[in-house]
């Protein structure tokens, strides 16, 4: 009688050891590249709402010299941009206020001295098509369930220097130490400044 040996096969130690070391190589050099790919996507992601923001703000300030330069004799002035209500400076013609998630004027000022968390995120939700989602808020779990973190920097209404408008990318932010109304550059965002209308990306 015959016995059928079986052949038993699987790797030997060496070939598991080669097997480990060229996987640890390819790890190595891979994995800079998806970190690049990572800050290279939040870099155009910031890139793209700035170039759509600077576009809007251009075409308000348009429609303004267009309808001649508008001006009620008071600080607060809004015009009709598409379909919308925008706040704009009364003497310059950018955007600095807009209307709320209902529909409502921003109460307040529309001067260049004279912003709010609140008329920031109105500019950005007025002037945009589909503006990303984003908040005014300080709780972290709200922060983090939007795209954008809205925040103004006052820059001396008593000396008449504009107040300015910043957007942080909430992927970029230290949720457990959120910026405050300040500019932070150690995260990615868009800076805008409604006294000359210019858009500037800022952040690492």
């Amino acid at each position: 009688m015959k016995k059928n040996l079986i052949k038993q096969k699987g790797f030997t130690l060496i070939e598991l050891i080669i097997v480990v070391i060229i996987l640890g190589l390819l790890a190595v050099t891979a994995l800079p590249r998806f970190i690049d790919i990572q800050e290279e996507a939040e870099r155009s992601t910031v890139e793209g709402v700035a170039g759509g923001l600077a576009s809007a703000v251009g075409l308000v300030r348009a429609q303004w010299e267009v309808l001649g330069r508008p001006d009620n004799n008071t600080a607060t002035n809004f015009i009709d941009y598409d379909t919308t209500r925008v706040g704009i400076d009364p003497d310059l013609g950018y955007p600095t206020s807009g209307v709320d998630a209902s529909g409502n004027e921003v109460a307040g000022s529309t001067e260049t001295t004279a912003l709010t968390n609140a008329k920031c995120q109105a500019v950005l939700n007025s002037v945009l098509q589909s503006a990303p989602s984003n908040t005014t808020s300080a709780a972290a779990a709200t922060v983090e369930q939007n795209t954008y973190l809205v925040r103004y920097v006052e820059n001396g209404a008593a000396d008449g220097a504009s107040d300015t408008c910043l957007y942080y990318l909430v992927s970029t932010l230290d949720l457990t130490s959120l910026p405050g109304n300040t500019l932070d550059t150690n995260f990615r965002g868009i800076e805008y400044t409604p006294a000359t209308g210019q858009v500037l990306v800022f952040g690492n």
